[in-house]
């Protein structure tokens, strides 16, 4: 248990054990499957973490250049590589950093695919398809959404694939099940089976919360291997962001104030919630906090929490507690690891809140504290 003394505030912090959890499952179902599994950065990139992480999985994804070059520097892999639309200016870039490059669309292969062959590396091509079929019920997470940018679909590519695509690349889900994949997987074999028997590897794309506990290893173990049982040849790829560090670390806050206004109270914490658990506002979900009632409890104490940039909806509410709360009193988010760091912003000038580590030598390693020149640089 996080020794809450011995932490700074506002703080990000990482909890090791439940990390290596989570990655000793997540190589345990790779193994068993005979599948390749590898971290998404757009959930989850705080490097400094990564020699952790590197003890059970070897490799990432990027769709950034920025986070291309990370793989490189920081995972010491090139990436599996798919951006939304790619630009002559970064394209050079993902050649360097790139072992896997997948393409959103057709026009977007055909324009950078003879930079590939003139490279002379070994990068391997595939197209990000779109099975026009989703269990996504938040549409600004759902990419198979009707009209979505993201991939190319059956009638779009028609009967053959372009010289040089070696893969297909699937992404449909969003903190799923294996269920959910499974039909998904049957939608997909029957749009763009036909090119499987063409094709060297398929990924399967992210979203698969193998870490949940509620989520049937057993029978995500059996629909991959049914899929690689129908397709031998195939590598199988899966990227889950969200899986690696679900319900590993947490977000210390500190109450700052309390006000009333119309019977409700608030209090106004350290931290934001639209620079720093901005899903919490986008999706939106009440995240749990630590030794409080999720819900309100009639006759005890309950608040709203408010965020201390100055967007009025930078709030959620209502908690309850035993006890009323006082200044200075501490704040823990629950399951603030992915999706937080890597969409903080600075907004209104809010400072990020320090990341660091809660080893399993019970003591605290500070990664990173943000000072007045991390703003002002980011400015200009």
């Amino acid at each position: 248990m996080i020794n809450l003394a011995k932490i700074p505030s506002p703080c990000f912090v990482m909890e090791e054990e439940l990390m290596r959890k989570n990655l000793q499952l997540i190589k345990s179902v790779k193994d068993r499957a005979g599948i390749e599994i590898i971290l998404a950065f757009k959930a989850f990139a705080a490097w400094k973490s990564f020699p952790i992480i590197r003890e059970y999985i070897q490799h990432s994804t990027a769709s950034s250049v920025s986070e291309a070059q990370l793989a490189f520097e920081e995972m010491g892999n090139l990436a599996h590589t798919y951006a939304p639309a790619y630009t002559d200016e970064d394209f050079p870039l993902f050649l360097k950093y790139s072992s896997h490059i997948t393409f959103n669309s057709l026009s977007q292969f055909q324009r950078y695919y003879s930079q590939v062959l003139a490279s002379g590396k070994k990068i391997k091509c595939g197209l990000r398809v779109n099975p026009q079929f989703s269990v996504v019920d938040t549409d600004l997470y759902n990419p198979s959404s009707p009209g979505s940018r993201l991939g190319i679909t059956a009638a779009q590519l028609g009967d053959t694939l372009p010289n040089g695509v070696t893969g297909l690349h699937m992404h449909n889900l969003c903190e799923n099940n294996s269920y959910d994949l499974e039909k998904t997987l049957e939608v997909l074999e029957q749009k763009f089976g036909k090119f499987f028997y063409q094709i060297e590897w398929l990924n399967l794309g992210g979203g698969h919360l193998i870490t949940h506990k509620d989520y049937d290893i057993e029978h995500l173990l059996s629909v991959l291997k049914g899929l690689k049982e129908r397709y031998p040849h195939l590598q199988i790829i899966m990227e889950p962001g969200s899986a690696f560090v679900w319900q590993t670390g947490v977000l210390v806050a500190t109450v700052a104030d309390i006000v009333e206004n119309n019977d409700i109270k608030t209090a106004m914490l350290n931290v934001s919630f639209s620079c720093h658990m901005p899903d919490c506002l986008e999706m939106p979900y009440k995240p749990r906090i630590r030794g409080a009632y999720h819900d309100p409890v009639e006759g005890k104490p309950t608040y709203r929490m408010g965020g201390n940039s100055c967007l009025s909806g930078d709030f959620m509410g209502d908690w309850s507690f035993d006890k009323p709360l006082e200044i200075g009193d501490r704040i823990v988010f629950e399951d603030m690891n992915h999706y937080t760091t890597v969409k903080s912003t600075m907004f209104n000038g809010v400072s990020h809140p320090s990341i660091g580590l809660w080893s399993q030598n019970d003591e605290f390693v500070l990664y990173r504290s943000y000072v007045y020149e991390d703003y002002k640089n980011r400015m200009c």
